[in-house]
């Protein structure tokens, strides 16, 4: 089963950020996952929110701001004063650390098709194609994915199991669908329907230790989590 850090190990470091993936190789993941934004000079960063405030000192929507702007913002000291002065780290910076792990790149809307094609890009330059799946909520972005490379593979995030689920999962032809821990447990009849379309199914967010064995024994694929180790401790001892 994957341990999928969830913005790389956030529970020990803040998420999104160099510090966090480093930790995550650390911590045993097995698959790393990380958000793609686009900033106003259409530089791709690693940031999760619409928005600077929640995890920078700065403050407005990403798109909005140049990239020097975002570059210079102090990204670490909402978690720690121990990390005052982490930076948003560039696309390119998280592949550059992450030269041999699995990665689970979400691509956050809104997203234009140039943007895309530059963030497949820069994964592709990066040696990164083969052991990256490009994944999101929003289907268009799935869409303009398999426009800009019809074989990279792709995964569909879903809010909820909606009635659409499986149609899109075939009409996309995605390797994964990841839906909350929510969705895996009180619908095992779409996880059965996925899985047995040849179609993984990893739950985020798994912090609680108590649902992973429930979890586990649904049949999917793999747990996203802020807690990489000590899934890795718990994998181990199963």
């Amino acid at each position: 089963m994957h341990n999928v850090a969830h913005r790389g190990y956030s529970a020990v470091a803040p998420e999104n950020t160099l510090p966090a993936f480093a930790a995550a190789v650390l911590g045993g993941a097995t698959l790393i996952e990380f958000d793609v934004r686009t900033t106003a000079d259409d530089v791709p960063v690693v940031i999760h929110d619409r928005t600077l405030d929640r995890t920078t000192s700065g403050s407005g929507h990403v798109w909005d701001s140049p990239y020097e702007s975002v570059a210079a913002l102090d990204a670490g000291s909402w978690f720690s004063p121990a990390y005052a002065g982490v930076r948003v780290p560039t696309l390119a910076a998280v592949l550059e650390l992450l030269t041999e792990a699995d990665l689970l790149l979400e691509i956050k809307p809104p997203a234009t098709l140039p943007q895309v094609k530059t963030i497949l890009e820069l994964v592709g330059a990066a040696g990164a194609r083969d052991r990256t799946i490009v994944q999101s909520f929003d289907p268009e972005i799935v869409r303009l994915v398999r426009e800009v490379d019809p074989v990279v593979r792709r995964g569909l995030l879903r809010l909820r199991f909606e009635a659409d689920t499986l149609d899109l999962a075939d009409e996309l032809e995605v390797v994964c669908v990841n839906p909350s821990t929510a969705d895996v447990l009180g619908d095992p009849r779409t996880v059965a329907a996925l899985t047995a379309r040849g179609i993984d199914v990893m739950a985020w967010t798994a912090n609680d230790m108590a649902e992973w064995a429930p979890l586990s024994e649904s049949g999917i694929a793999g747990l996203i989590t802020d807690r990489v180790a000590e899934l890795t401790g718990w994998i181990a001892a199963r």
